[in-house]
């Protein structure tokens, strides 16, 4: 009989229980249900609720039911619906009526709020710890870089010169700000629902505050009707997800770029690359295009959270079954990409001759000749003009804007002088830009300096 089947005249078909159970997904939060079931049950003895000779009994049980879970001892049942339930039941089947105790003043619903909200805490944690691990390697791969010039682009367009170190240091900034963004939605799940009962809370005089506490919560829910309702917590950490995927998926696109023939900027190892049936000289980067591939899929599971929340009354409702395979799905993608792209990176190949050679081409240095004039006194829409027509004539000539001589610049401008080779080359141009937060070699060093005293700062968090 079900624990909830006082009500009821007829057992329930044997594809309902299949249908209604999530069993099969929510098992692995076997863990955080057992210990939220014995902070309660404590609870529950030290407030009187129960006899203090019970709650030591069911938390000393919970205890051994969770050893014998982590041993492989113990296997769930469809019919028993969920965790709760399976949890429950193993429960009274050890000591009793004792077991049956254990459910007072608690319903399904805030304890299913409790449990999501305990084992998203705990990947979250896990989530900024590797993604600390990806924000160590591009430090390291940026100390290596940063003398290697390659061009800027905008539009896929070359735009300017820039080191490796510097377009590295970019991607630091984004999961910088996926890191920052894991630790604000932390502090929406940390807060701790149980004792909102169905929606309504309960008669019992439970201490909400002595759980929050055993349970490392921060605070309580502050209604008992969003208490059991509320799953913006999931959805927030989602669109999180949805954004460090994006960023994956924006890096890989350029490393598929890099690694074509037409590029040649990078090569992939050999241990993440993969390929052809048919065609022998193939080297396809593979692992790139699969994260940008999983991309879409994380987006579907933000999808699929707003989707089912978006005309829900209060309070609970059986939809809410939904968030758990979206949001474990979410949690489990991103860290099955983030292992393989943080290996994936540290074990490619830059050619620093190609990106060199990349920066050379397509009159990445005209800017600089620009600003040249305008340091000479010209005004600046003048001197764009000026380098716009001079970019043309070397398209005409078949010329770069180094290989002009001083008589064909200063056809262009009488402001010319010998110091425009120095002013126009590539390493001039990048170390010339040396505001905080350019591609000079200090500015990234500096910024990667930041780097480092961030990861610090986040180690001793995590």
């Amino acid at each position: 009989m079900k624990l909830w089947g006082g009500r009821f005249q007829k057992a329930t078909d044997h594809m309902v229980d299949d249908f209604n159970s999530s069993i099969r997904f929510d098992q692995r939060m076997y863990r955080q249900d057992i210990l939220g079931s014995i902070a309660h049950a404590n609870m529950l003895g030290e407030c009187g609720i129960i006899s203090k000779e019970d709650s030591q009994l069911i938390q000393k049980t919970l205890h051994e039911i969770l050893a014998d879970i982590e041993a492989g001892k113990i296997e769930f049942e469809i019919d028993a619906e969920d965790i709760h339930m399976n949890i429950e039941k193993i429960l009274i089947s050890r000591i009793g009526d004792v077991g049956k105790k254990l459910h007072t003043g608690r319903s399904r619903n805030d304890q299913v709020a409790l449990d999501i909200r305990m084992y998203l805490k705990d990947e979250v944690v896990q989530l900024c710890s590797i993604l600390i691990e990806l924000e160590q390697v591009l430090i390291s791969l940026s100390q290596n870089h940063l003398e290697t010039i390659m061009p800027g682009y905008t539009h896929l367009q070359k735009a300017q010169p820039i080191t490796f170190a510097h377009h590295l240091m970019a991607y630091f900034q984004m999961f910088k700000r996926d890191i920052e963004r894991l630790m604000d939605c932390y502090k929406r799940i940390n807060v701790m629902p149980l004792g909102s009962g169905a929606l309504a809370g309960t008669t019992y005089n439970l201490n909400r505050h002595l759980v929050a506490r055993q349970l490392g919560f921060d605070e309580i829910t502050q209604n008992s009707l969003d208490g059991v309702s509320d799953r913006d917590f999931a959805i927030e950490l989602a669109s999180c997800l949805s954004i460090v995927m994006m960023h994956l998926s924006r890096f890989c696109e350029e490393l598929i770029l890099w690694s074509t023939h037409e590029f040649s900027f990078i090569e992939m190892d050999d241990a993440y690359s993969t390929g052809s049936s048919i065609m022998p000289q193939k080297k396809n980067p593979d692992v790139a295009e699969l994260i940008r591939g999983k991309t879409g899929r994380v987006y579907g599971d933000l999808m699929a959270l707003l989707t089912v929340m978006k005309s829900l009354p209060l309070a609970y409702n059986k939809d809410m079954q939904e968030d758990k395979e979206a949001i474990f799905d979410a949690i489990d993608t991103v860290k099955l990409c983030l292992p393989v792209f943080i290996k994936m990176i540290e074990t490619m190949k830059p050619n620093k001759a190609n990106m060199y050679k990349g920066a050379q081409g397509g009159f990445t240095n005209a800017t600089d000749v620009a600003d040249y004039l305008v340091k000479k006194g010209l005004p600046f829409r003048e001197a764009h003009e000026v380098v716009g027509k001079m970019v043309l004539y070397c398209i005409r000539n078949n010329k770069n804007l180094d290989d002009l001589s001083l008589d064909e610049y200063k056809n262009c401008s009488p402001l010319f002088e010998e110091d425009i080779y120095q002013a126009i080359s590539l390493k001039h141009c990048v170390e010339d830009r040396s505001l905080p937060g350019g591609p000079a070699k200090k500015a990234v060093l500096d910024s990667i300096e930041h780097g480092k005293q961030f990861i610090s700062k986040m180690k001793e968090i995590f």
